[in-house]
């Protein structure tokens, strides 16, 4: 989002609008910033600021209607043209978001967002022309533009076969992303030691069925890149349930909860357990209020596939009840190759190094066999490998958990013509393949350092519910 200018003479509107921005409280930041004259609603930096805000809560349609008013009177400012290809790839519409982003490296050639973008495409192949430019750029490019460019040319050299110089382009991007975050920024073994302390089985009894009564939530849970976005679509194309993409809602109640001043305890797993049978349901019910922005149907259930909620599976658990949690599960090396491989915008610290990759998914996998263990059936799992290649009843198995009818309008998901937000969103719009499934086994050899850190979740990661003993490797 852009910053306000130093010459705007209504600084105090704009600071409103950035904070509320900056706490993901996006309906309200777009309610102040339509408050705003109607003289200035022709500005620049209000038509880019409403665009914004219109795409993160979910409207692409209004957000494109405005970026191409911008484009128009603005058609040298690169960055409209990249968050256009954005807001057309995630209505699917491919072929405008390849033009769009052609057009963007046709006026600077050396900005890497687009050339990023377009290797995120996964049905797009580079040029030799393409490999020339971005190999050129890297060389005398400033760091924000090598970064994605090696990710981008490591795709283009990987879809040619070449694996190692592919690799090698995807660790250097890698780590000149690794250098721009705090030092153990993807490291959470701690607040999972502290969570597993919590919540245990005594502690889940003595506050069950506490918080909202709402069973409209069904939260979608695991790691980057585990196969979440198809398990959404293949839900999201029932009659009763809206895919409404990644919600920030969670990870926002949590911080409240931390600097709450009614709560005398300094950590946040002790706030949490002081929270009263009235807070908790308090809490449950300001999620579903501040989810509905984001909806734009009356189905009676919704989801919400934040990845990292796996680390917020206790506080859900705790105030709401009643919702679904589904853990999207992979092959560790499948899921760390494929993150690897990402270039994501924000939300994924443990990403960018191989063996963070190994002690976050460790991490994960001990933190849900926990909750399998104090709170069971509260989890429904959900392997890809399994979903991929035993499709039907899997699915059935999901509906059956959800507490709705089949579908079959389930099976034929790829038909389904919603907005989709991930890298996975032209997959979920082809049929169900295992184009995907093997793709770490050609680089095997180079995912040591994963391996190593992995080390018994590499055996245990497909283990029956509750089995999963990290001692007992």
């Amino acid at each position: 989002m852009t910053q306000p200018t130093a010459d705007n003479s209504d600084g105090a509107r704009w600071l409103a609008v950035q904070t509320l921005y900056q706490q993901d409280r996006f309906s309200e930041a777009l309610a102040r910033l339509e408050s705003f004259p109607a003289a200035s609603h022709g500005d620049f930096q209000w038509m880019a600021h409403k665009a914004d805000l219109l795409g993160r809560l979910g409207d692409h349609e209004g957000e494109i209607s405005l970026l191409a008013a911008l484009m128009d009177s603005h058609p040298d400012v690169t960055s409209l043209w990249v968050s256009m290809a954005n807001a057309q790839k995630i209505l699917g519409r491919t072929d405008q978001a390849v033009a769009t982003l052609r057009q963007a490296i046709t006026k600077q050639p050396g900005y890497g967002k687009p050339w990023w973008l377009l290797s995120d495409l996964k049905s797009f192949s580079f040029n030799d022309a393409d490999i020339a430019t971005m190999t050129e750029s890297i060389a005398s490019g400033a760091d924000q533009d090598r970064i994605p460019l090696h990710f981008a040319l490591a795709k283009a050299l990987e879809d040619r076969g070449q694996i190692v110089l592919g690799f090698d382009h995807y660790a250097h991007g890698n780590r000149l992303r690794a250098a721009t975050l705090p030092p153990h920024a993807g490291i959470l073994t701690p607040k999972v030691d502290r969570s597993i302390a919590t919540f245990s089985a005594d502690f889940m009894a003595a506050r069950k069925g506490q918080g909202s009564s709402s069973n409209a939530p069904i939260f979608i849970v695991g790691l980057q890149r585990s196969g979440s976005t198809l398990i959404e679509q293949i839900l999201a194309s029932h009659p009763l349930i809206e895919g409404i993409s990644e919600l920030p809602l969670i990870p926002h109640l949590n911080r409240e909860i931390a600097v709450d001043p009614a709560l005398p305890a300094s950590d946040l797993y002790d706030r949490i357990a002081l929270l009263s049978p009235a807070q908790l349901r308090a809490l449950g019910d300001s999620y579903i209020h501040r989810a509905a922005p984001y909806r734009r149907t009356d189905r009676p259930f919704f989801i919400d596939k934040l990845p990292g909620n796996w680390t917020n599976i206790g506080l859900i658990r705790l105030i709401l009840p009643n919702a679904r949690i589904i853990d999207a599960r992979r092959h560790p090396l499948a899921t760390g190759f494929s993150n690897f491989k990402q270039n994501y915008g924000s939300g994924a610290a443990f990403s960018y190094d191989l063996a963070t990759i190994g002690r976050y998914y460790r991490d994960y996998l001990r933190l849900i066999t926990h909750f399998e263990l104090v709170d069971p059936g509260a989890i429904h799992r959900i392997v890809n490998e399994q979903l991929i290649d035993n499709f039907e009843p899997q699915v059935r198995a999901l509906l059956a958990y959800v507490g709705v009818e089949f579908d079959p309008a389930c099976l034929d998901f790829h038909n389904n013509r919603r907005a989709v937000a991930t890298p996975s969103a032209e997959q979920v719009r082809r049929p169900i393949n295992r184009d995907g499934v093997d793709q770490w086994r050609a680089v095997e050899p180079m995912l040591a350092p994963l391996k190593q850190a992995l080390g018994p979740a590499l055996a245990g990661w497909d283990l029956p519910p509750g089995q999963y003993r990290e001692e007992d490797h």
